[in-house]
């Protein structure tokens, strides 16, 4: 087993995982700290170091809100420990590998979390990498900081640092990414055959990475886990704001401190700049990844859309209650009259359509996942632009136990992603367990050779999964009671005018 590795700063000592077949390395850095004059700046190197680096645990989260102090669902699903490392000193990345030695080759995965740009940690129970090792895939998750650390703007540090003005979260991602390529063969792992994953804004994250041109030839493919977020009735999902919109608001926040510049702030305590963040945001818009001109470009929904993406494969979907998006209206006139603004000459076709009479709610009509919608037209137009990569779409409809009976909510999929449904509270039973080890197995298959299809751990076929086409709208459909898979655009006239609609501005 790889216990020992020799990474460009210095040697790493793993440890073995709960299957000793794998080795875990926890911690690593692959950046200097992002502290004092290095806070608001690109990432930069990392120093090395002598000796043996004790890679045995997870590296402190970034500075964000103490996690497991509240009531709602994700304290109860993972985030339940308060007393976890968290440090501004937070760039830091973690291995887990099968090998036995370097010269292995084996397909690598690099995963980004969510939490919304704000919060989230690679050591989340849920996102252990050692089933995908078992599976013969190395795991690297990567930290990259957060909220006002990750993504101030502000016209001082454009002047100081125009290369990377901000979007701070992203390079340390960007960072991470290269420190693998450079790295990850000393692992046993395939430098030319990367895969990025993530989930929610881990997802908008790889959204991000494979629309940046900076990262050519740093990967093959791409996993966004309910990552492509719009709302086909019109504003709203993740939208990345203007530069110029973003240096405004971050100019606010330094005047909100009181101080009379950024070298000012830097000099704030991380835990007093993060109570003066929560104090702003309270009547201000959060710090999100903003279309800067220099790592992001551009939307990177209309990048991809419009095959200006990076040369990657591309494996999306979402859970099927997630974030629906709906029409608000009291009634059926007032449904009439915002269908009429929305759709224009087409509002007659669309209120004909029974899901779009469909009540969501008391003050609401025609639920639908805007996730969906938005995964699948961006494929169709990614195609129509000239892309003949075969791109893959997945829907998360599993019953998920637990006295709250939470439906598909958002982020559940991740225990089946990850196939470690044995760290959760919640009841689950045999079939859950085989459809996790199914999902695992299509996401191995992808990592490893960009086609999802193979066989199960008994040796029998899985059902096909076929690309999605405007032709062909083939998606798969991950049930407790089993894996479906079909054409199911061609029997609903309601998604194919929604995607209709997100795609008139492509």
């Amino acid at each position: 087993m790889l216990r020992k590795v020799m990474t460009e700063n210095g040697i790493v000592k793993g440890l073995p995982a709960a299957d000793p077949r794998i080795t875990s390395f926890k911690g690593i850095p692959f950046a200097a700290p992002p502290v004092g004059e290095n806070r608001w700046r690109a990432p930069q190197p990392c120093k090395n170091w002598e000796g043996e680096l004790e890679a045995y645990q997870f590296g402190p989260i970034s500075v964000q809100n103490t996690p497991g102090l509240g009531t709602d669902i994700y304290c109860k699903e993972w985030h339940v420990d308060p007393e976890i490392a968290m440090s501004e000193d937070c760039l830091y990345l973690n291995v887990w590998t099968n090998a036995k030695s370097a010269d292995e080759k084996l397909p690598v995965l690099i995963w980004f979390f969510g939490g919304g740009f704000q919060w989230g940690y690679p050591a989340e129970m849920e996102f252990d990498g050692e089933r995908f090792a078992r599976r013969g895939v190395v795991v690297v998750s990567v930290n990259y900081r957060l909220n006002v650390f990750g993504f101030l703007a502000h016209p001082e540090l454009t002047a100081a640092q125009p290369d990377a003005p901000t979007n701070f979260g992203l390079l340390d991602q960007q960072a991470g990414i290269r420190w693998v390529k450079r790295n990850i063969a000393a692992f046993g792992g395939d430098p030319e055959n990367i895969t990025l994953a993530g989930q929610s804004a881990g997802g908008g994250s790889v959204m991000s990475q494979i629309t940046s041109p900076g990262n050519k030839g740093l990967f093959q493919k791409a996993i966004v886990l309910s990552g492509v977020i719009r709302n086909p009735y019109g504003p709203g999902g993740i939208l990345p704001t203007s530069l110029s919109e973003a240096e405004a608001n971050g100019k606010g926040f330094i005047d909100f401190l009181g101080v009379s510049s950024v070298d000012e702030a830097r000099s704030i305590d991380p835990v007093t700049l993060l109570s003066k963040y929560d104090e702003y945001v309270k009547t201000h818009p959060r710090f999100f990844p903003m279309v800067d001109g220099r790592f992001t470009v551009e939307d990177p929904f209309y990048c991809v859309a419009r095959n200006k993406h990076l040369d990657v494969q591309i494996l999306a979907g979402n859970t099927k209650d997630e974030f629906p998006n709906f029409i608000p209206a009291k009634t059926k006139e007032e449904l009439a009259q915002k269908a009429k603004e929305i759709f224009g000459e087409d509002a007659e076709k669309f209120l004909a359509l029974p899901e779009a009479n469909v009540l969501f709610g008391n003050f609401a009509f025609a639920p639908v996942s805007g996730i969906e919608c938005s995964v699948k037209e961006m494929f169709t137009q990614s195609a129509a632009h000239g892309n003949t990569a075969n791109n893959y779409y997945y829907r998360f409809d599993a019953d998920i136990p637990g006295e709250d009976h939470p439906g598909t909510f958002h982020s559940v999929d991740l225990w089946f992603f990850f196939e470690t449904l044995a760290k959760c509270w919640r009841p689950f039973q045999g079939r859950d367990y085989d459809l996790a080890r199914k999902i695992c197995n299509y996401m191995t298959n992808f990592i490893k050779s960009g086609n999802p299809n193979g066989v199960d751990n008994d040796g029998t076929e899985m059902p096909l999964w076929k690309p999605y086409t405007k032709e062909n709208p083939v998606e798969m459909t991950f049930r407790t009671d089993g894996l479906v898979t079909g054409d199911r655009d061609k029997e609903t006239e309601f998604i194919s005018m929604l995607m209709k609609e997100l795609g008139k501005n492509v």
